[in-house]
């Protein structure tokens, strides 16, 4: 096969192959030959050579799903919503046109095209059949009725989403479909009840500064409306109808979650029971928070979230369990084709795994992945390949186009890709020459599958590095260590256990597995505790923007499914890709967007805060978006900041002045002495600062501020003309630009009266 890596057949002896390319059409590379420089014929005949290697049969499908999630992230790049029925007519047209060019030699270009409008198209008519009204305004004491219909138990409190089958709300017609709601911790109501109860509704949570991630589109694409706490008690009432198949559905598995919890809990305790939780259910907010950071920082989160590996896991003990014992039946096992029943058992369990967890977007992907591989076991046909790995990415887009913007897609897709390529280059044969005792004595001793561990990790570490570095602003150097500490006992002890121990609780008898799953979750945790001990072990990276991103997917890409020389053009790539997000310069002032925090860099080139609210949340963003070490509660943060009852004052690092003004009769005096003015009170129109006010950031959102010259660029959550469904344009008022400049003082009128010496005699 040419994605193998072989050479491509000729075009006589081609025939009985499905081609997607049209073979021995590949545009020639290179251009004109400078004269008097030898090399260049030979560089461009292997440049030729190459290029039409990449051409050949079966290289096409693989780029399908990369042109189809480009035509989805453009969608989410629009500044407003588009019209479907246009872009649904111009999908349709461009397949066409692709279809009828099928046998030209623009067939790779038209097929492209239409997987990009294809993939905006999904995008678009995926926003259309769920929109739903998203609160833009907090909303207090509101009567609420409805069904729950998912919960969560959390660290501190818990949380659950209500479907809202009456409203009633002062002075407001607002109505919204779900929302989610936080209550003290043991008081969350069970999934399927109807309950009665009154709230404190708040906006989804937008973006804290501009170019981070944004919370309110997966609120949206959730169907939530809104967020907010309960406020009292929560009454059960007699609900109006059954609630729908969905919702017996939803109660049936969060019980079966519950009973599961139920049993290992009565074995485990703390944090080893939140994870064997976790690892089984997919509920994973138990977690303490010094464990989580531990697992992150280690690089050992991923076990966290269920995905490819836990699926690969639970499809790969079922497969080979199922065989195991058919083996034994020589009856069967020399009759039937026992390797295709154990592959369709192996599917039934990850169908069940993939509903007992929830089926988040990265399940989704590992079950999708994992079904076409056991499919293709039981059709005879190779499991690993980039068609594999191309037909599950199209499956999920096509499914959930918004969890292409998602972190746990881009994150399982690009390790996935990395395993993949590894695969195809060669990772089984690794030690499995027979000509050499020393390798076959290593081989032996296991060195075949630490090394495959290794490269896997290490592989996998490196395609997910951008992504966790934009996304979480950090990185993991010694994530390769980790796991090779931690996951051969995940892989042989604690999901087998956690497997047996879901087959034995019918019988009662699974207190041991839980155990024995305990004990593996012990040794996890020893690891991840001492490998985030270690120094350097945190990466702190600080915040870039999408560009950088891209650059780096595309150089990843090229990377992972092109087979020859010419793979390395992206690890150039994303060389440029790594210098450019780390050149990002950082703002000098963020803002957010209720005006209530501001964020200064003082001479010493760190943030220092004025805030007149205690959101932890934000300020842990900030810092982190800065590789900021410090904690909230660090005392530098207030260092060089003077306040008092009606406001705050704090220098740039040139020594000019930003004020938070807190109260009207503050502003006479911030407007005279410093350079920028926040505040949410009205401004005096002859204002000699620069202010940024409360009209602003209804219109523009949080907002990130970069000195240029004397005054600021700024950067903002909401662009200009910019509204999106998941985040409506700003109720502000008032057109604002890309900057703030300083005001040109008005010119001041001069005594024009001439001195009396000065006076003529004809005066």
């Amino acid at each position: 096969m040419a994605e193998q890596g072989r050479p491509v057949r000729s075009q006589g002896t081609a025939s009985g192959i499905a081609g997607t390319w049209p073979v021995g059409r590949a545009a020639p590379a290179g251009g004109f030959v400078p004269a008097g420089f030898g090399a260049w014929p030979s560089i461009v005949e292997a440049l030729r050579i190459w290029a039409r290697a990449e051409a050949g049969a079966g290289r096409l499908l693989p780029w399908v799903p990369v042109a189809f999630g480009g035509g989805i992230a453009l969608y989410f790049a629009a500044d407003h919503e588009p019209v479907l029925w246009v872009v649904a007519a111009t999908a349709v047209a461009l397949t066409i046109a692709a279809v009828l060019l099928r046998r030209s030699r623009l067939f790779a270009a038209a097929i492209m095209i239409a997987a990009v409008a294809a993939g905006f198209a999904a995008a678009t008519w995926k926003t259309a059949r769920i929109a739903h009204t998203v609160l833009a305004k907090p909303l207090y004491s509101v009567s609420l009725s409805g069904f729950v219909e998912a919960r969560d138990i959390r660290e501190r409190t818990d949380r659950f989403v209500l479907r809202v089958t009456a409203m009633e709300v002062p002075r407001s017609d607002v109505k919204l479909e779900r929302v989610r709601l936080s209550v003290r911790k043991g008081t969350a109501p069970e999934v399927g009840s109807f309950v009665q109860l009154k709230a404190r509704l708040l906006p989804p949570l937008s973006p804290l500064r501009p170019g981070s991630y944004d919370f309110s589109r997966d609120m949206f694409f959730q169907g939530i409306g809104a967020s907010g706490f309960v406020m009292g008690a929560i009454a059960a009432s007699v609900p109006p109808d059954a609630g729908g198949l969905r919702l017996r559905y939803a109660a049936l598995m969060q019980g079966l979650r519950d009973a599961i919890d139920a049993r290992i809990r009565a074995t485990l305790d703390g944090d080893n029971r939140a994870i064997a939780t976790a690892l089984l259910t997919g509920r994973r907010d138990a977690i303490t928070t010094p464990v989580n950071d531990a697992m992150f920082i280690s690089g050992l989160g991923h076990v966290l979230s269920i995905s490819g590996y836990h699926m690969a896991v639970v499809a790969g003990v079922v497969f080979f369990a199922v065989r195991a014992l058919l083996a034994l039946i020589p009856g069967l096992a020399a009759g039937f084709a026992i390797k295709k029943w154990s592959a369709a058992a192996a599917l039934v369990a990850a169908a069940f795994y993939l509903l007992l967890s929830g089926a988040e977007v990265a399940t989704q992907r590992s079950f999708f992945m994992t079904a076409v591989v056991l499919i293709a076991v039981m059709v005879d046909r190779r499991a690993i390949t980039f068609r594999t790995l191309a037909v599950a990415a199209l499956i999920v887009l096509a499914v959930a186009p918004e969890a292409l913007v998602h972190p746990s897609f881009q994150m399982s897709f690009a390790a996935t890709l990395g395993l993949v390529a590894l695969v195809q280059i060669g990772m089984p044969n690794l030690f499995a020459s027979p000509d050499h005792s020393a390798t076959a004595r290593v081989a032996m001793w296991g060195g075949r599958e630490i090394a495959m561990l290794f490269l896997a990790s290490l592989i996998a570490g490196l395609a997910t590095t951008p992504y966790a570095a934009f996304h979480f602003h950090r990185v993991t150097p010694f994530g390769v260590l980790a796991n090779l500490g931690a996951m051969p006992v995940v892989s042989a002890l604690v999901m087998p256990a956690g497997l047996l121990g879901l087959l034995a609780a019918p019988f009662g008898l699974d207190s041991v597995c839980w155990w024995l799953m305990g004990i593996g979750i012990d040794w996890m945790i020893a690891v991840s505790r001492w490998v985030a001990a270690l120094p350097g072990a945190v990466g702190r990276i600080p915040a870039f923007g999408i560009a950088p991103l891209i650059a780096a997917s595309l150089g990843i890409i090229v990377m992972g499914l092109l087979r020859t020389p010419l793979r390395w053009s992206g690890a150039l790539v994303l060389l440029a890709a790594i210098a450019w997000g780390l050149s990002a310069r950082q703002p000098d002032i963020l803002i957010a967007g209720d005006g209530a925090s501001v964020a200064v860099r003082g001479r010493d080139g760190q943030l220092h805060l004025i805030r007149a609210s205690k959101d932890g949340f934000l300020l842990k963003e900030w810092l982190a978006a800065d590789a900021d070490p410090r904690d909230g509660g660090h005392a530098s943060l207030a260092d060089g900041v003077s306040c008092d009852e009606s406001g705050c004052v704090t220098p740039l690092g040139d020594g000019r002045l930003v004020a938070l003004a807190l109260r009207i009769d503050a502003l006479a005096d911030d407007c005279s002495r410093a350079a920028l003015v926040v505040t949410a009170r009205p401004v005096p129109p002859d204002c000699a600062a620069m202010v940024v006010d409360r009209q602003r950031l209804a219109s523009q959102g949080a907002l990130a501020l970069t000195q240029r010259g004397d005054g600021f660029a700024v950067q903002a959550v909401r662009a200009r003309g910019a509204s999106r469904p998941w985040l409506p344009a700003g109720a502000g008022e008032g057109d604002f630009d890309g900057s703030l400049a300083p005001k040109t003082a008005a010119p001041r009128n001069r005594d024009a009266t001439p001195a009396e010496t000065d006076l003529q005699a004809d005066d």
